[in-house]
């Protein structure tokens, strides 16, 4: 599951690290987890975090000892009401 389609308009890594923290929109990611799995340089995550903060799309929270990225509820799509794109069920499809 992506990122609502409203949201695919942004640079590749926006987009990305989007997509991942939608992966686990309750618990959140650290910035190390989030590098991982967006599979984007620390330059480019550094900008793409920025520009989502700034557009009010993630929210930024301390839990204890950690610091947590979460999504904005608006980025998460209603799986009743969002179909799948056909790039995003091709994507589904082949092992990235």
């Amino acid at each position: 599951m992506g990122a609502k389609r409203a949201y695919r308009n942004r640079t590749d890594s926006e987009v990305a690290v989007l997509d991942a923290l939608i992966e686990r929109p309750e618990g959140g990611m650290t910035v190390l987890e989030l590098r991982t799995r967006a599979d984007v340089g620390i330059d480019e995550l550094e900008t793409a975090l920025g520009n989502l903060k700034d557009a009010n799309l993630i929210t930024v929270e301390k839990n204890g000892d950690r610091t947590v990225i979460l999504p904005d509820e608006s980025v998460i799509p209603d799986r009743e009401t969002e179909e799948p794109s056909i790039i995003d069920r091709v994507r589904d499809r082949l092992p990235f």
